[in-house]
């Protein structure tokens, strides 16, 4: 399945340039095909509700988003998951930390998983909503995966807000105080980093000796660096548009296409709820509004593992995801 993407998109320019194929078009150039394998990883967006409007937030996650998980429908989720168990576990937002009854939320699922994930902004941990999570998240053995946009203290800054740097820096040492991202703890701390501008990530294991080296000097230390494109939704493709720069950035990903990427992608072994419980093939699918199966599927009805070898709905952001080394 795929949604209606415009068979040509080009530069506003005088520049002649070649035309970028929709998604499904170039894969079957490629003779290739997107479908669901084993699912392994529940993925769940406890809503928009967040401290930070960032640039590059594909959902457009912020403050004033009401758009939250209700406690009935992470009743449904936790079901879900005790009818179905997956590997993992991935909980993410907005700032999954202020939706309210999340640490009961990571509490009941813990047991249902070998690997239960918490993405975090880290200032967020710092918010009164998220009193004593980190503690709780310790206890739990819950991974982190926190997002990190720099290890530069203004250009961090002039991305997520005055004063975050600094926040983010405590916050870090906090965890690590606790244990996590510390040899032989077993309390996983791995980092995000995603482009500031209009360009691809470098190369992921050059940026994570980078930013360890950096950090050390504030005696903090972390797992796993995981470098990847945005995906161009939400308020970052707002921001591409009034740049002037998202046809030059759909032609970067189109010509970055790697199509030793599509057996790895994440959406063939991951099943996304929504805050209203609604079923994705990915998280970036919510922001498109691309179901997972031909109507919306609730998290309720499901009995079992989604079907495997059913196709996965597709749209030209997926081009994020198959550029360079991709995002699996």
């Amino acid at each position: 399945m795929s949604s209606a993407s415009p068979a040509i998109r080009r530069h506003v320019s005088s520049e002649t340039v070649e035309p970028v194929q929709p998604f499904d078009g170039n894969l079957a150039r490629h003779g290739l095909s997107l479908v669901r394998g084993k699912t392994r990883t529940l993925q769940v967006n406890v809503g928009y509700l967040c401290d930070l409007i960032c640039r590059h937030c594909h959902i457009e996650a912020g403050p004033g988003r009401r758009e939250v998980m209700t406690r009935e429908t992470m009743d449904d989720v936790v079901a879900y998951a005790s009818r179905v168990r997956f590997e993992t576990i991935d909980i993410t937002g907005g700032a999954p930390e202020l939706a309210p009854g999340i640490q009961a939320f990571l509490a009941r699922l813990s047991p249902l998983t070998r690997k239960l994930i918490l993405r975090t902004n880290l200032v967020a941990l710092r918010e009164e909503a998220a009193s004593g999570l980190m503690q709780s998240c310790r206890e739990m053995g819950v991974a982190l995966v926190a997002s990190f946009p720099s290890i530069n203290t203004s250009q961090a800054d002039a991305l997520r807000g005055k004063g975050f740097w600094g926040k983010s820096i405590e916050i870090l040492q906090d965890l690590n105080r606790l244990g996590y991202g510390c040899p032989g703890s077993g309390l996983t701390l791995d980092l995000v980093v995603n482009p500031a501008g209009a360009f691809l990530p470098g190369h992921q294991e050059q940026a994570e000796k980078r930013f360890k080296q950096h950090l050390e000097r504030y005696d903090i230390v972390f797992n796993n660096l995981y470098n990847f494109a945005n995906a161009p939704l939400g308020r970052y493709r707002t921001w591409l548009e009034q740049s002037g720069n998202l046809d030059h950035y759909f032609k970067t990903l189109f010509e970055r296409f790697n199509p030793s990427t599509v057996e790895g992608l994440m959406c063939r072994s991951l099943i996304s709820v929504s805050w209203d419980g609604a079923l994705y093939d990915c998280d970036f699918n919510i922001a498109a509004g691309l179901p997972h199966g031909a109507a919306k599927v609730h998290v309720s009805s499901m009995t079992g593992y989604p079907e495997e070898g059913v196709g996965i709905a597709t749209g030209d952001h997926c081009y994020a995801c198959t550029a360079g080394a991709g995002f699996t």
